[in-house]
């Protein structure tokens, strides 16, 4: 699968169920303690004076949470459907469309960055390159927080909500994330795995790194 091909089939599928998975989750902070806990520790280590991007921001849940916690925040997402929804219910903060695998920002440009569930789409051939994109544009001292599925076993999604469309999501071992993380020049701060809650099948994995 060419770069094209997965950004490609990531957008259309979001595209296509933005307001069905936006009302599937929508309270999906609101329900997990643990997961705000992590979030906000990222908050504290970024502090106010710079700017965060929430890379892969879909619906904006999390950008509007940052922003909450006192972040200057924006939101970055392929799915126009996605980022209509963002607007819509952030309409104080400012979301764009692009790609994580080429941002349009300069070296240093950010405080922080998140990337919450975005990248398990992404090849892990192609993980090296976003984490070194991720790393190009944090100034040195800036954190990372990625969230992602742990385990082994990937799952497909075929028509859900009954749309036309499919997407292969990908699971991922935590010590292959921080080994990558390392490789791109990250130091790690913080790592935490909680067990699957009510609605989940997998273990949640949740890391902070900085650029030292």
């Amino acid at each position: 699968m060419t770069d094209t091909d997965f950004v490609t089939a990531t957008r259309t599928f979001y595209d296509s169920v933005a307001e069905d998975y936006a009302e599937q989750f929508r309270d999906g902070l609101a329900d997990a303690p643990l997961d705000r806990a992590m979030i906000a520790g990222f908050a504290e280590l970024v502090g106010g004076g710079g700017t965060v991007a929430d890379l892969g921001c879909g619906p904006g849940r999390v950008t509007g949470y940052l922003a909450s916690l006192g972040l200057s925040v924006f939101g970055l997402d392929l799915s126009e459907s996605m980022l209509a929804i963002a607007r819509r219910e952030n309409p104080g903060l400012r979301f764009e469309q692009g790609s994580m695998l080429e941002l349009d920002l300069p070296d240093g440009a950010l405080a922080g960055a998140v990337s919450y569930y975005s990248s398990i789409h992404t090849p892990v051939d192609q993980l090296p390159r976003l984490f070194a994109e991720f790393h190009r544009v944090l100034a040195p001292g800036g954190h990372l927080l990625v969230a992602f599925q742990a385990g082994d076993k990937d799952r497909h999604h075929e028509r859900p909500w009954g749309r036309p469309v499919a997407l292969t999501f990908l699971r991922r071992r935590p010590e292959q994330m921080v080994g990558l993380l390392l490789g791109a020049g990250f130091a790690l701060v913080s790592q935490m795995v909680r067990e699957p809650g009510p609605e989940e099948v997998s273990q949640q994995a949740f890391l902070i790194a900085h650029r030292p």
